[in-house]
């Protein structure tokens, strides 16, 4: 892990395609994590953008929280998006950073997930994805995979 490539590995008892299905489809993308409806068109050059849910439109955050567009989608095995805040002006400026999605099976039938998220010019987002969960809304990809991984394997995210 560096200051401009940070990498988050998880391991799931579930199938390629479930998870494939959990990361790209906007039914399964709103009930963990941070609860953003997820839209994927799953061609280069598609959209990648991520929409508020009420409780954080209520907190004046904007409709569409995050953008970016797909680079690449090899389902169920490899997504690679460009990825940029919309929080805030400050958020905005820093840019586009790049996420890589990986999927794989293993010999002993689970998955191992591997977010790879290049955060090169954007200090700001390289802090927050790595951040230590709170109830102000903090925790980055380690809690957004060890949410998706309770929600696959038992039905119920952990703040359920």
């Amino acid at each position: 892990m560096s200051d401009t490539t940070q990498i988050f590995e998880i391991y799931i008892k579930a199938p390629p395609q479930k998870i494939w299905d959990a990361i790209t489809s906007p039914e399964w993308t709103a009930k963990y994590g941070y609860g953003g409806r997820g839209e994927f068109d799953l061609r280069p050059g598609g959209v990648a953008h991520f929409h508020a849910n009420p409780d954080m439109i209520q907190m004046g955050l904007p409709e569409v929280i995050i953008d970016g567009e797909v680079l690449e989608a090899d389902p169920p095995n490899r997504l690679v998006t460009t990825h940029r805040w919309l929080f805030s002006e400050e958020n905005k400026a820093e840019g586009f950073t790049r996420i890589t999605w990986e999927i794989l099976l293993t010999v002993g039938g689970f998955c191992k997930v591997t977010i790879t998220h290049d955060v090169a010019g954007a200090p700001m987002m390289a802090s927050a994805i790595r951040s230590d969960f709170s109830d102000q809304g903090g925790g980055g990809w380690n809690w957004i995979l060890s949410d998706m991984k309770s929600l696959l394997e038992t039905g119920a995210t952990m703040a359920a």
